[in-house]
């Protein structure tokens, strides 16, 4: 089982690059403990060294799924600002959501297509309009239907209809494809601050426990985030 989550600053201030960092050694370290292995499938750093912007995170694991979802949402990295120490504010906002990297190309082989031959009407003399030359092909596992009548014999039209249901197939692969960046960008614009599922805080001097836990809901009401 493989799950991709992706953690964003969103459009919060530095601080918000450095906790997603300080976030992602959390997660990692909690997926350990339940047996899934992350990779980092795609980062965008930070102005700051050892910061980033986002990351695309990819969990591999029978609990893959679980441990997902318990970092989905708003996430929070509770520490006084290593930037800015006259700064009071110590609440970090991050995003965290699972989402699609790559839709799946859709196969395509000819025992996958039927074909039957079918008139069309419009010109082209006596011998198109009285002969089925005309080539109608679906692509079962879509639905794709194509007809050709380019041809005045149905094998030049079945050959033409097979190319271009691989050609519409493979384009609406590439739409596809566009519309998965499309939605992971969006991510990044969907932080909330406050009512965060999850605050992390760093590690007291004597090992003691610095997490509030799993889906921990704040005092505060959620509100759009400006600064993060």
């Amino acid at each position: 089982m493989s799950v991709h989550l992706l953690l964003s600053a969103g459009r919060g201030p530095q601080e918000c690059a450095w906790a997603v960092a300080r976030l992602l050694d959390r997660l990692t370290a909690d997926a350990a403990r339940h047996r899934v292995s992350t990779h980092r499938f795609e980062t965008v750093a930070g102005d700051r060294p050892a910061t980033y912007r986002s990351v695309l995170v990819r969990l591999d694991g029978a609990d893959a799924e679980a441990v997902a979802a318990s970092w989905t949402g708003t996430l929070c990295w509770q520490a006084p600002s290593p930037y800015r120490p006259a700064t009071g504010r110590k609440n970090w906002y991050v995003t965290a959501r699972p989402c699609p990297v790559d839709p799946p190309a859709t196969p395509f082989t000819e025992a996958d297509v039927h074909v039957v031959a079918c008139r069309t009407g419009g010109p082209g003399g006596q011998h198109r309009n009285k002969v089925s030359t005309a080539a109608r092909a679906t692509h079962r596992p879509s639905g794709l239907v194509v007809v050709v009548d380019s041809e005045r014999r149905f094998g030049l039209n079945r050959a033409a209809a097979l190319r271009l249901l691989r050609q519409r197939l493979a384009d609406g692969d590439v739409r596809a494809g566009h519309a998965v960046t499309a939605a992971r960008r969006r991510v990044h614009d969907e932080l909330v601050r406050g009512d965060a599922v999850r605050v992390e805080r760093p590690h007291p001097p004597d090992g003691s426990a610095a997490t509030t836990g799993a889906r921990v809901r704040s005092r505060r009401a959620g509100r759009p985030a400006g600064r993060g």
